[in-house]
């Protein structure tokens, strides 16, 4: 599914429903043959929590969930693949329809659930990749768990010897009581149990927290603080949002996380807030919004070391990876930076007083 049959590929998808569309989308990328990937420019490496990154554009989780495609998402010219959101058993989700495109507003709505074939299935996709794939695995907890924080150090366990990094998702809107990880006391608590599951395991996989863009700027600075004190390796911000900017969308008061265009500046303000509260001591990911070379750059100079793309891809498919790296290399250029790491955080001060 390369740039150019993507509008063919996409007139297609877009007459099924939004979870008919990615089943089959994650089928042809299985059954594609995308041959190595593209040789990006210097410029575009980056080195950041101990893992080089050719170029740093990656791949959100929530795309392909139980690790079937890693390989091929770095094929089509994304520097790193986070799979997941993976739960210890197998789960069904919420119920469908659960899925909602909105197109008028560049954004989608989802209540999926953590839908996945659990660690097992997860683990042997992941284990038998090369090397050369730079795979991050996002951990979750099953709905029905009695021990929400267990379920992440099983996951720290089973997976830590085989990733890349570790991304704690405590942030999805969709399991109920799942957001409740972040207070404080209860997230202090998370984060010791799991880097002593990494300790335990003798890897030296980073461990990353992806948080909600719906925290108040009290809540993130207390994150920011608990993961300065605990060594937190890296940051993910954000999540989607329960708020519900102005939007045309039909499917607007659909429940559910909002992700997508109307997301970016909230998702930004967090990420920005987030850098300036750790000091720039802890490399940050940008997620959400990211529609276009220029957003993805703005995600940099509030406070991102590297950005993940997924909504964005929906409406512009693989051509919007080329077009953010070429705007990178553009951007590094005309400002006689050696990469886009000088720029991080250049802008975090008017990012952070923005309304969101």
């Amino acid at each position: 599914m390369r740039e150019t049959l993507f509008p063919l590929f996409n007139s297609v998808l877009q007459r099924l429903d939004p979870e008919s569309a990615h089943k089959l989308t994650i089928a042809m990328l299985k059954a594609a043959s995308l041959g190595r990937p593209p040789v990006d420019h210097p410029v575009l490496g980056v080195t950041t929590f101990g893992l080089s990154f050719p170029n740093p554009v990656g791949i959100a989780a929530g795309f392909d969930k139980n690790a079937e495609v890693a390989r091929a998402m770095t094929a089509l010219g994304f520097g790193f693949a986070e799979v997941g959101t993976v739960t210890p058993k197998a789960q069904e989700g919420n119920p469908k329809p659960r899925i909602f495109r909105l197109r008028e507003d560049n954004a989608v709505i989802n209540r999926l659930g953590f839908n996945n074939k659990g660690h097992a299935a997860a683990f042997e996709a992941i284990k038998s990749l090369s090397p050369e794939t730079l795979v991050g695995v996002n951990i979750g907890a099953n709905k029905d768990s009695k021990d929400r924080i267990d379920d992440y150090v099983l996951g720290v366990r089973r997976f830590a010897a085989y990733s890349r990094y570790l991304t704690i998702n405590i942030s999805s809107p969709n399991t109920p009581g799942l957001r409740d990880l972040q207070a404080t006391a209860a997230l202090v608590e998370l984060l010791e149990r799991v880097l002593e599951a990494r300790h335990e395991s003798g890897a030296v996989v980073p461990i990353l927290l992806k948080i909600s863009p719906d925290l108040t700027d009290d809540d993130l600075q207390d994150v920011s603080a608990a993961c300065l004190k605990l060594g937190v390796d890296g940051m993910i911000v954000s999540n989607t949002t329960i708020t519900r900017p102005a939007l045309r969308s039909t499917h607007a008061r659909e429940t559910g996380g909002l992700s997508g265009a109307p997301l970016f500046v909230r998702s930004t303000r967090a990420l920005a807030r987030v850098y300036l509260a750790t000091g720039g001591k802890i490399p940050l990911i940008g997620v959400g919004g990211i529609t276009s070379a220029e957003t993805a750059i703005e995600k940099i100079k509030a406070g991102a070391t590297l950005v993940q793309l997924y909504t964005g891809l929906i409406y512009k498919g693989p051509a919007l990876i080329t077009e953010i790296k070429q705007g990178f290399v553009r951007y590094v250029q005309a400002h006689g930076l050696r990469s886009m790491a000088d720029a991080t955080g250049s802008d975090a001060g008017g990012w952070a007083n923005r309304e969101a």
